[in-house]
């Protein structure tokens, strides 16, 4: 199961490497809710590749799975991230705009005319030759 958080990055972490070959790099993102969370993820081999180029601050979009290990009778929760995204859809957004292109010109034909009047039928309550139950 893969999740998507969108927010921007607050702080790089160093890469780690291990003497088995295996590296790996953390960074924290701030979340563009509302109520801002710090959310820690890690990198793995060449998803630290992703990594390269970012600066704090930048804006991003992560997706991750959720990863849980038992340690010593201790529980753990990783945030694995497979893919790193550059900016996120309000940028492009704001791109859009300042280019003079408008998101409204994807949007659906919309006529602004009045609606034709409709008929008024009179309902008589008298007749009761109809086959309704109620």
């Amino acid at each position: 199961m893969s999740f998507e958080i969108k927010g921007k990055i607050k702080i790089l972490f160093d890469r780690q490497d291990f003497p088995s070959g295996f590296f790996k790099r953390d960074f924290v993102v701030t979340t563009n809710d509302q109520y801002p969370q710090d959310i820690k993820f890690g990198a793995l081999k060449e998803r630290v590749e992703q990594l390269e180029g970012l600066t704090v601050d930048d804006d991003v979009t992560v997706k991750f799975d959720v990863r849980g290990r038992e340690y010593n009778g201790n529980y753990y929760v990783d945030l694995n991230a497979w893919r790193i995204e550059r900016g996120t859809s309000n940028q492009a957004a704001q791109a859009d705009v300042q280019s003079g292109q408008s998101s409204q010109a994807q949007a659906p034909n919309v006529s602004s005319a009045p609606l034709p009047e409709v008929a008024a039928v009179e309902l008589n309550s008298s007749d009761s030759d109809d086959d309704l139950p109620f």
